[in-house]
């Protein structure tokens, strides 16, 4: 049998995505910056041994509602946006300072449906994409909070993370979450759940296996939108992983091959047109 953990090593574009509620800390909402200088580093690693990386970060909204002491979730799509208009600013601010230790330079790419709707948009997004890896820039992407609306926005960061790894053509998708990965229950409510190492065909039924909310105040998703991802993603034969961003250095770890989290195996790939592909699933 295939040892598809392996195969991880010689994965060569990858995207990382990293939530509001593995940043923060969850007594507070606030900043990690212990954190966030330890992913940083753990990138930068990766970068230095060959590989080129797309990290999409939440974070923003949260850094707003601490620079305006907001000490919940905002309520309102204005106060919302108010929170991610000053808090993107911060967050890139000290990615762009943190890489730039490493002698990396970080870049911004803010995105809404819109780019994936139009396509021209969408043409325009994924030759920005190439350029920034072709100049060995490391780009930072999330939601554009700022101005997105229901109608237009992706809602949390884990389909956002999907459609950038296929955009890209990315060899694999890493979800770096506050649990170990894909359990057989909720382990927080039975203790008896066990961890799932390896998923090599689609969830259907995803509700059986996955929460629909997170139990961070900050965070957005639940296993239930990284499960979607991995339904995205797989079929065009990209490899996806959740695992914890507890320690960032499960990165190094991950890409020599070491079992970390769960991994869905990406299924053989078909030719399709990326674009169309992936509105009709964000669509269902």
């Amino acid at each position: 049998m295939e040892n598809y953990w392996k195969r991880i090593k010689d994965k060569k574009r990858i995207v990382i995505k990293v939530g509001s509620s593995t940043l923060t800390y969850k007594e507070t909402g606030n900043l990690n910056y212990s954190k966030l200088e330890k992913l940083v580093r753990a990138i930068s690693d990766l970068k230095n041994s060959g590989k080129e990386v797309i990290l999409v970060s939440s974070g923003a909204v949260a850094i707003g509602r601490e620079t305006l002491k907001i000490g919940r979730r905002p309520k309102t799509m204005a106060e919302k946006q108010a929170c991610a208009a000053i808090g993107q600013g911060k967050l890139i601010m000290n990615y762009y300072k943190l890489f730039a230790e490493y002698g990396l330079v970080a870049s911004q790419v803010l995105m809404t449906r819109y780019s994936l709707d139009h396509e021209k948009s969408y043409e325009n997004l994924k030759n920005t994409f190439q350029e920034l890896l072709k100049y060995s820039s490391i780009p930072i992407v999330n939601e554009n909070d700022a101005i997105a609306t229901d109608e237009i926005e992706f809602g949390e960061n884990d389909t956002l993370s999907s459609i950038v790894t296929s955009i890209t053509e990315a060899d694999l998708l890493i979800l770096l979450t506050d649990t170990e990965g894909l359990y057989t229950d909720d382990p927080f409510l039975n203790k008896d759940a066990k961890l799932i190492d390896i998923v090599t065909s689609e969830i259907n039924d995803i509700h059986k296996v996955a929460k629909k909310s997170s139990d961070s105040d900050v965070g957005t998703g639940g296993m239930y939108t990284k499960v979607l991802a991995a339904n995205i993603i797989n079929p065009l034969g990209i490899d996806m992983i959740i695992c914890s961003g507890k320690n960032p250095n499960i990165l190094n770890r991950i890409m020599t091959g070491e079992k970390e989290g769960t991994l869905f195996v990406g299924k053989s790939s078909e030719e399709c047109d990326i674009r169309n592909y992936l509105i009709s699933k964000i669509e269902k």
